[in-house]
């Protein structure tokens, strides 16, 4: 174990969570007892902030150098910011996973668009709990621009909606930066979904220039500590997209200006393909984050699978620019308990350890 801990301390090969966490039971049943009427807002918020303070504990404990809130107050890593919003009906755009169940996003029904809830209020509920650095996600523009309806809105045509989310999504991630996240990460699921509902990569293209737009109102220091994260999806053990070949999604992603990039890796059937490619497309300062983990698997990493998946990383991407993290978040929506809190973290910890193996292998 002292071996493993100084490993750990002096591990250099950084390594990040994606997000979400799955709740604790009690911290659903009072979801569900609030929506009901049968218990106050202020045991709700208990109930949040002792599964906030859980959740950083166990984090903590795995040694990761950066933690979560868990997205435990989140209804869901795509929704939060429509949290009280009036102005919306049920009835948008509908994703599709591969095991036949499907989520649906709001529609809007009227501007301006503005967002219920900003990202920062997360970073600061969690400060009081945390010991070490807080990584916070937030939900891409891109997203978020599929909530206009395609027959438009009177008096609110769609290029000022879109100014409107660019202000917006860029508010966001001030909001998070403001309050102390070490790190955001943009969660743009969406990116590979869209090359299924428009193969021609228009429909991709358009997401990477307005998440773009976002982007660029920051300085390239922040753009350093501001990521994106892409995968199939993954939501109750299923995907969206996972058919999609990466050959399609890369190139795009790439022209993201972000500086760091989180990609689902540990679940790709041929991953040294796919390390080939973003070998040849990593810009400069631009940090790659490879999946060693995967979220949906019941399986649990052991350290060792994961030290093997980064020295085969390590063949292809130059070691200053390499980073590890999990395919994806275990809970991305409030609903899903199709994985367990002690299979997540124990998930994480074998990230964590197995990093610090490879960072020694490495000789880094």
């Amino acid at each position: 174990m002292r071996a493993v801990r100084a490993r750990l301390a002096a591990m250099t090969i950084p390594t990040e969570p994606i997000g979400s966490i799955p709740r604790p039971p009690e911290l659903l049943r009072a979801v569900r007892e609030h929506i009901a009427g049968r218990i106050s807002f202020q045991r709700l918020d208990q109930a949040y902030d002792a599964a906030i303070r859980d959740t950083i504990e166990r984090f903590e404990a795995t040694g990761s150098p950066v933690i979560t809130d868990g997205e435990q107050r989140k209804s869901s890593f795509a929704t939060y910011p429509l949290e009280g919003l009036k102005s919306l009906a049920g009835n948008g755009v509908v994703i599709p996973f591969k095991d036949g169940h499907m989520r649906q996003l709001p529609r809007l029904t009227q501007g301006p668009f503005h967002y219920g809830k900003y990202a920062g209020e997360y970073v600061e509920r969690a400060k009081p709990f945390a010991k070490r650095p807080l990584k916070q996600a937030v939900i891409s523009a891109s997203a978020l621009s599929l909530i206009y309806p395609a027959s438009g809105i009177e008096w609110y045509p769609r290029q000022r909606f879109i100014d409107d989310l660019v202000d917006e999504a860029a508010a966001d991630i001030t909001s998070a930066l403001s309050a102390g996240a070490e790190v955001v990460q943009i969660d743009f699921t969406e990116g590979r979904l869209s090359l299924k509902l428009d193969p021609s990569g228009g429909l991709l293209k358009s997401f990477v220039e307005l998440n773009n737009r976002v982007l660029d109102r920051f300085s390239p220091v922040e753009r350093a500590r501001i990521g994106v994260h892409v995968c199939p999806g993954g939501d109750h053990d299923s995907t969206h997209s996972a058919d999609v070949d990466y050959a399609g999604l890369l190139p795009a992603l790439f022209d993201t200006h972000a500086g760091r990039f989180y990609l689902q890796l540990s679940s790709e059937a041929d991953r040294p393909r796919v390390l080939k490619q973003i070998a040849g497309l990593l810009g400069p300062g631009q940090l790659v984050f490879v999946g060693v983990t995967d979220p949906i698997s019941k399986r649990i990493e052991t350290p060792q699978d994961v030290c093997e998946r980064v020295l085969e990383a390590a063949k292809f991407l130059p070691l200053n620019r390499l980073g590890t993290t999990d395919d994806c978040g275990f809970s991305p929506f409030a609903d899903d308990d199709s994985t367990a809190r002690d299979v997540a973290f124990a998930k994480i910890q074998a990230r964590v350890e197995g990093t610090a193996l490879a960072a020694a292998l490495l000789g880094i």
